[in-house]
């Protein structure tokens, strides 16, 4: 596995690559990738982008797509936290770079922004790997967005369940004022209450302040010996953690998803984090993931880093999408989309697009199980999911199992 650092410039130069007048043929098919590569998730993207890149590395080296053309995946930058600066990264991939599909956004106000403003109005489908607000299933997509991880209406239900089960009933929640954050906080606080645990506060705040002493101190007033942290681990989560502990009023600290970034663990003190219980959105048990592991390994990625299996798997369902389709075409892929994504069908797992091509060119159904689960999805363009318990022990991110 590359060093963060190393990933970043190697993502970034294929940003900029993406751009240069003759990086890609007119006979190119096109599958977007859109991530917050600088910003507050930026140590986490890097793997996940690779990942996706991966699936079109495998589709080019058995066969190509839709007669041997090749895929080529683009790469713009949403900074996360810029709702504009996704809506002009989406519009380049969709007017510019004429890109058939996206794989992304990651953070949720990133994907309903480039959706609202490139994708739907350019009939372009999107599947995130990452986003999980519950404000994206309620969208008036034309059936054009799609996500491979679980609503946070579902994460946040099963969040209250664990921090319950470990006698922690009372908890003050700090959240990111962004559609991610409010959405997730919300649904904690709500099922916390309904589970009969009590919120003793819940308090947002700004991405991109130096100080946030005041946040900090509003909710330690609470009493709760317990805070949850629902923000972005390289951005105000990382600050606020800090501060937090700094202050020293909390017994028990918890991060969402959010925070499952290497940041922490590079700037902040081992002992410091020791014991923080933080989540990760996955699926530890699932044939699909079993057989990635090693195409992951070979290719030099942590099968278990966050959003890595789902960023392989939106890249490969485009793409088996767009060959059911059987045309360089937007028209049509959504419908085709849930067909190969769904039973009946035969079984295509990670890296068997040879397979797929053969199946599909007989007229014959197929259902891919990926690398990140079963991707059924609903009316809305939402799966069912599993959320992982991690807990930080000797300066490391620990897996302690999925939250029954």
């Amino acid at each position: 596995m590359f060093h963060p650092v190393k990933r970043k410039m190697l993502v970034l130069g294929a940003v900029l690559a993406a751009g240069l007048p003759g990086a890609t043929l007119a006979d190119d098919v096109k599958i977007g990738i859109l991530g917050g590569l600088t910003g507050p998730i930026e140590s986490l993207v890097p793997p996940i982008i690779d990942s996706s890149k991966l699936a079109a590395t495998h589709i080019n080296a058995q066969g190509g797509i839709l007669g041997g053309q090749t895929l080529v995946t683009p790469v713009g930058d949403t900074t996360c936290a810029d709702a504009t600066a996704a809506a002009n990264a989406a519009d380049r991939l969709v007017n510019s770079e004429d890109v058939l599909a996206i794989a992304g956004a990651l953070c949720s106000g990133a994907t309903i922004s480039a959706a609202n403003n490139a994708a739907i109005p350019g009939n372009v489908v999107m599947i995130s790997p990452a986003s999980t607000s519950p404000a994206i299933s309620d969208m008036d997509d034309n059936d054009l967005v799609y996500r491979v991880a679980p609503s946070d209406a579902y994460q946040g239900e099963v969040m209250a369940r664990m921090l319950l089960s470990k006698g922690l009933d009372e908890i003050a929640i700090a959240y990111v004022n962004n559609d991610y954050g409010k959405g997730l906080a919300d649904a904690i606080e709500a099922n916390f209450k309904k589970q009969g645990g009590t919120v003793a506060a819940k308090e947002a705040h700004e991405e991109g302040k130096a100080d946030y002493r005041g946040e900090v101190g509003s909710l330690a007033s609470s009493g709760a010996p317990t805070l949850v942290i629902v923000a972005y681990g390289d951005g105000s989560g990382q600050t606020l953690l800090r501060q937090a502990i700094e202050a020293g009023d909390f017994e028990q600290l918890v991060g969402a998803e959010g925070m499952l970034a290497i940041g922490i663990i590079e700037n902040l003190e081992a002992a410091d984090l020791e014991g923080m219980i933080v989540t990760k959105v996955g699926n530890p048990k699932v044939p699909g993931k079993e057989v990635f592991g090693p195409l992951a390994k070979e290719a030099g990625l942590d099968v278990d880093a966050p959003f890595v299996t789902q960023g392989y798997d939106s890249v490969f369902l485009l793409a088996l999408a767009i060959e059911k389709n059987g045309k360089a075409k937007r028209d049509g892929l959504s419908e085709a989309l849930r067909a190969v994504s769904s039973p009946p069908g035969e079984i295509i797992f990670p890296g068997e697009w040879e397979k797929a091509l053969g199946l599909l060119k007989d007229g014959r159904d197929i259902n891919y199980e990926g690398a990140s689960g079963s991707h059924d999805f609903d009316e809305r363009g939402d799966v069912p999911g599993a959320i992982i318990e991690m807990v930080i022990k000797g300066g490391a991110f620990v897996e302690v199992g999925e939250v029954k």
